[in-house]
């Protein structure tokens, strides 16, 4: 009795809640955000600018790959079009048609796209920016939304003038003159300089913790679940993020396995588990489609090392398959993968899986899926400096 005495307690000053019916009521709350949070980005610029480029590399894919936005020279967008993220369907980047196309002037444009259902519009270049792009901003804040400028294929610009004998630094440092100058009617314009080929490269990160400044809470979580794993530290701010959220899935799980409800039991509990770490399993990068995004001279030896994980695998076969009665065997294998990592939970299982052994297994479960995604990272960087070598 003790011991489950010292469990609430220590559950509660988790959740910050003086009463187990408090905390249970809060854990949904953040359970059902984490699931049903929408985020919806615009993308908008001029013809050509590189949106649907950065439309695809944000979602973690690359132009080629089946549901990629599509890429060209000409205008390609040629209606308000809604990309859905892969692995969290209430994400959404929309590709807007380039302002100025023949179907949309800059004077009407705010309301033929339908302003209003945009979080934030993030305003493309792949040069400088011209008035449209000026008067566009201008038209977004006089209808409170925020504006965020990117100038794209940054990467260009510094290779060619690297064959001139410019430093990286030099033209960067140009670039970003220019485009501030360009803006200098909109005062201190926020603008970031990028390529869509590596988003750890330039301004991509900074462009990312103004955005997260700028969102609320909860969208700003959407947010990074959402983004790929693009450097190291954005992998333990992910990390950080979903053992925050483990606690809320351990008491709102642990609430509907002990309800007197008939039909509710462990098989409840364990649905919201393996929930919970397939997004985390997502968000992290181990899925089959953003591991086939890598490098051919890298990709045997890291897909090797995965398969080494049996929870990556378990949660991997689990969300592949088609129907209910495998989904139930698939999440049987994630809770065995589980039980392995956390032996001490198996004995309890029998009797529904406690509020304490539940976070404990969350917590693990979660250790091992970034443990594998750090080491997928530090084996591609490896291989990748060798072969730049």
């Amino acid at each position: 009795m003790a011991d489950q005495q010292d469990e609430l307690r220590a559950l509660l000053n988790d959740s910050g809640e003086p009463t187990l019916e408090r905390a249970i009521a809060k854990a949904r709350e953040m359970v059902d955000r984490l699931d049903n949070v929408t985020l919806n980005i615009a993308v908008t610029g001029e013809t050509g600018a590189g949106k649907s480029s950065f439309v695809n590399a944000i979602r973690g894919l690359q132009d080629t790959a089946e549901g990629a936005a599509p890429t060209g020279v000409t205008e390609t967008t040629m209606e308000p079009t809604m990309y859905p993220h892969p692995t969290l369907p209430n994400v959404n980047l929309w590709d807007l048609p380039g302002i100025g196309s023949p179907t949309f002037k800059a004077q009407t444009y705010m309301n033929d796209v339908k302003y209003q259902n945009y979080d934030f519009f993030i305003i493309v270049s792949a040069s400088r920016f011209k008035d449209t792009d000026i008067m566009l901003a201008k038209e977004i804040k006089k209808n409170k939304k925020n504006f965020y400028f990117v100038r794209t294929k940054t990467d260009f610009d510094v290779s060619r003038e690297e064959k001139r004998g410019v430093t990286e630094r030099a033209t960067l440092q140009n670039i970003w003159k220019n485009c501030v100058d360009n803006l200098r009617t909109l005062g201190p314009p926020p603008v970031f300089l990028i390529t869509s080929d590596n988003l750890e490269r330039f301004d991509f990160p900074k462009l990312v913790k103004i955005l997260e400044r700028d969102l609320l809470e909860e969208k700003r979580n959407a947010l990074v679940l959402s983004l790929p794993v693009y450097s190291k530290q954005f992998l333990e701010q992910k990390y950080s993020l979903f053992k925050k959220a483990a606690w809320a899935v351990a008491i709102a799980a642990g609430a509907i396995a002990a309800a007197p409800v008939p039909g509710l039991s462990l098989a409840c509990d364990v649905a919201m588990v393996v929930s919970f770490l397939t997004k985390c399993y997502n968000s992290f990068g181990l899925n089959h489609r953003f591991l086939e995004r890598l490098p051919q001279r890298v990709k045997k030896p890291i897909l090797a090392m995965v398969r080494e994980s049996e929870l990556v695998m378990a949660i991997a076969e689990e969300s592949s398959v088609a129907t209910k009665v495998s989904a139930r065997l698939g999440a049987a294998r994630v809770m065995e993968a589980l039980f392995r990592l956390v032996p001490s939970a198996r004995n309890t299982a029998t009797a529904g899986v406690s509020l304490a052994n539940t976070l404990y297994m969350l917590l693990e479960g979660v250790k091992e899926l970034y443990s594998v995604a750090k080491r997928v990272n530090e084996m591609a960087e490896l291989m990748q400096s060798k072969a730049n070598l």
